[in-house]
């Protein structure tokens, strides 16, 4: 045993050293208690989590001379069946992998087994690994016997890929769903099977390894045994977080966060000069990308659900520096950056050269970012020129139409983000032609005496005013509102009151339209009408009636 892999060595000898799977231990152990085993189990789960080991726990549990499922342990040189079940040597245990024995031939040679009785066990049991793997003649095969086994016989089958079994195999077991094991609860085993193997490892190191795993307790104690190999031949030293992410050719998450600090601010450089120390730390390609992708989806919970709170996965440091960089950026450049990655990480099928690939990822990376930037300067430049070009010229008393379309992206921003125009209005000269509008009703009924059809149906019917200041308006909307809305309503406006309105978008829910407004004042005079005297007298002289309107007399 002392030269066993730790995954073997400290593979679960009885139903409570499963870790992170009580409930379907404790389920098993009860029907065993009440003698109602079932037929066929089906085990299934991701790599890892105990499927085999289960399987070979249940048949220990049936066999075992003592009360398996008290803890009630073998005594030395005492004949019992469980040592022979570990060794996986036992005549009545039989463990057919399926991945190698796929063919209905194998499953005759298996059914012609299942007929004689078990030479010294209390049970036959057939453990099946990887039972997906099965054609679809020996499902065929195996259907009546599974179904109507002899009374000594049990079946265990195991899978990975449950969807791949037939609907009548499913229904003939009894299904138990292996779940993931919690980082948590990996970090308390590891812990606990280096204090027994003397190994220095520190508590980030551990977390690092239980993340690394994805639940797979197999895949986590073969990490660890891999990280103390190397401390044992540096006798002393203590495994730190560096050397397990150096070990698995991880990049430093901080280190990644920093890289997308510069990737924010649009700073190319220093972008590329972070990617060349992690390429030179030893790092692996898809797992960078893998990184990238996590990182992403942290801004992600950032921005849209509030601050991180009690995550294993990031520590303190990270948080704060999340906290820090999300303010430079929005759900679209995270949405345009994960499709990126995703394509990149398909890139490196094709593309030999992976430092390459990943440094054209990071400079596209900076160029979609810097994108809006630029469209904004070019936006500000021309708005400015057009601006410009207009002094000295005179205005004449005629309505002076002007094409904005630049104006409209801006416009969809908050008041906060749009940027001081410095050069003023020049139709303020000519205020003697020009309206006041000072209300959301002025609005409507100015589009109305236009005869603005189009504009006033969206104002009353399909726009929920928030807020109205003379040169501001802030509105939600609904999904019927017409696309060309803001940019009809800005020409508009600046047509009819010589000044341009910044109109603005709000996520105020509880706003309402005039139209919405008006069918409730409606509604509320109709309901405080039908308690007068009036309607009730109407009501009894007429009680088929219905009131449905109320219309005041001019």
């Amino acid at each position: 045993m002392t030269n066993k892999i730790l995954a073997l060595k400290y593979r679960p000898q009885e139903f409570k050293d499963l870790i992170g799977q009580e409930v379907m231990a404790q389920t098993i152990t009860n029907a065993i208690k009440l003698n109602k085993t079932p037929n066929a189990y089906l085990l299934t789960g991701i790599r890892g989590v105990g499927k085999t080991t289960t399987a070979r726990l249940i048949a220990k549990a049936l066999n075992c001379t003592k009360d398996f499922t008290k803890g009630e342990k073998c005594k030395t040189g005492e004949y019992c069946h469980c040592a022979e079940i570990i060794s996986s040597n036992h005549m009545d245990i039989l463990e057919m992998d399926a991945a190698s024995k796929t063919g209905i031939d194998d499953v005759r040679e298996l059914i012609e087994n299942s007929k004689y009785s078990p030479t010294s066990a209390k049970f036959k049991i057939f453990i099946i690994d990887e039972v997906h793997m099965l054609s679809k003649q020996a499902f065929n095969g195996l259907l009546k016997t599974l179904e109507e086994p002899p009374p000594s016989l049990k079946f265990i089958l195991a899978t990975t890929e449950v969807r791949k079994i037939p609907v009548t195999i499913l229904s003939r077991c009894q299904r138990f769903d292996l779940k993931r094991v919690s980082v948590e609860q990996l970090c308390k085993h590891l812990k606990v099977i280096a204090d027994k193997e003397k190994g220095k490892i520190s508590e980030d190191a551990i977390k690092l390894i239980a993340r690394t795993s994805e639940g797979s307790v197999r895949d986590s104690i073969s990490l660890l045994d891999r990280a103390l190999i190397s401390q044992s031949i540096n006798e002393g030293k203590q495994i730190e977080e560096p050397d397990v992410r150096q070990m698995l050719g991880l990049a430093d998450k901080s280190k990644i966060i920093s890289l997308f600090k510069e990737v924010l601010t649009g700073n190319e450089k220093d972008a590329l000069k972070f990617l060349h120390e992690l390429i030179n730390d030893g790092l692996d390609a898809k797992n960078f990308l893998n990184d990238i992708l996590e990182v992403l989806y942290l801004f992600s919970r950032r921005i849209s659900l509030g601050p991180i709170e009690k995550d294993m996965s990031i520590s303190e440091a990270e948080v704060q520096m999340i906290d820090q960089y999300s303010k430079n950026i929005d759900m679209q450049d995270i949405g345009l950056f994960w499709q990126l990655t995703i394509k990149t990480i398909d890139d490196l099928r094709i593309v030999g050269n992976e430092n390459l690939t990943l440094e054209m990822y990071i400079m596209q990376l900076v160029h979609l970012k810097n994108i809006d930037a630029r469209k904004e300067t070019q936006n500000l430049e021309t708005n400015q020129q057009t601006e410009e070009s207009l002094v000295g010229k005179k205005i004449d008393d005629k309505p002076l139409e002007t094409n904005i379309p630049n104006q409209v992206k801006n416009q969809l921003k908050s008041t906060d983000q749009i940027k001081t125009n410095p050069v003023k209005n020049l139709l303020k000269d000519n205020q003697s032609a020009k309206i006041e509008i000072t209300s959301f009703q002025d609005l409507i009924d100015q589009a109305n005496k236009e005869k603005e059809i189009e504009l006033k149906y969206d104002l009353e019917r399909n726009v929920k005013l928030v807020s109205f200041n003379k040169g501001t308006i802030d509105i939600s909307f609904n999904e019927k509102l017409n696309k060309n809305f803001i940019k009809n309503l800005t020409e508009k406006l600046l047509l009819w009151t010589g000044e341009r309105w910044i109109i603005s978008l709000s996520k105020n829910a509880d706003a309402k339209s005039i139209y919405e407004k008006n069918l409730e004042d409606k509604s509320n005079k109709v309901e405080e009408f039908k308690k007068s005297k009036i309607a009730q007298d109407i009501q009894k002289a007429f009680p088929d009636a219905k009131l449905i309107d109320l219309k005041e007399e001019e």
